[in-house]
């Protein structure tokens, strides 16, 4: 005999947000990191990093940065994307001779600091770009490589602080959007309310209110939501719900 008290579940699928320039929502808190970002080639050094918590956009303006380097310097393709845990000491060469521009994601003190005291050595005296991005500045991280600290902590660096309700709402919005969802006025106001105030929650909420949507095969209300609030309030496994706005397959490159 079946049993129909079961949840149904709906079949995974990637939804990859949109990363243009266009759909970047400006607010108080990410200004400064915006305006870093879009300044350049005008940057006061040749490196520069964005940083704050998980899911606060820093994807999305490296992103940015990308499309502009191909722009005004005729690339035919996007500037590489690399996650900092990937580096090794024969990369920074291999990287500076194709790319003179880069992206370094998620800077962390559990890397080859030898192979990035290479990579800035390089891009700095060969006449380079790097953008790093982490969730803190680079001058908290405490390299462990004296050399490599003395160096980071001098990289400009604008943080991205966590949203306020106005933003908050625009990004819910968003995020339903490249779900390809229109929540209702009743149901946003609802939830803008009630949820926890971090990006990270509001992606994560997203996409159990969806998946509670297309389990039910009912559109999203607010008892949905209040599901969803339930379930991840009793969820112990933190990263069944993580989420990354660019890189759902983990490469070491991404164009």
């Amino acid at each position: 005999m079946k049993n129909n008290t079961a949840r149904q579940l709906p079949l995974e699928f990637y939804h990859r947000p949109y990363m243009n320039r266009e759909d970047f929502m400006m607010a108080e808190c990410n200004f400064e990191a915006f305006r870093l970002v879009d300044s350049w080639p005008n940057w006061s050094y040749f490196a520069a990093c964005i940083y704050g918590p998980e899911g606060c956009g820093k994807t999305h303006l490296a992103n940015i940065f990308s499309d502009k380097v191909s722009v005004l310097e005729h690339y035919p393709y996007k500037i590489p994307c690399i996650k900092a845990a990937g580096l090794t000491t024969e990369l920074p060469r291999r990287l500076f001779e194709t790319f003179p521009c880069l992206i370094i994601e998620d800077l962390q003190t559990n890397i080859n600091q030898e192979a990035l005291f290479h990579l800035y050595n390089m891009y700095r005296d060969e006449g380079g770009f790097v953008l790093f991005t982490s969730t803190r500045a680079p001058a908290r991280l405490n390299f462990t490589l004296p050399d490599l600290r003395s160096r980071m902590n001098i990289v400009p660096s604008v943080e991205i602080k966590e949203p306020d309700d106005g933003l908050l709402s625009a990004l819910l919005i968003k995020l339903f959007a490249d779900r390809q969802i229109t929540l209702s006025p009743e149901v946003l106001n609802y939830t803008i309310a009630n949820m926890q105030r971090s990006f990270a929650y509001a992606r994560k909420l997203v996409a159990e209110i969806d998946n509670i949507s297309l389990a039910r095969k009912r559109a999203i209300t607010t008892a949905i939501v209040k599901e969803a609030f339930n379930n991840l309030a009793n969820d112990t496994q933190g990263e069944l719900f993580s989420f990354s706005a660019a890189d759902g397959q983990g490469e070491l490159f991404k164009y």
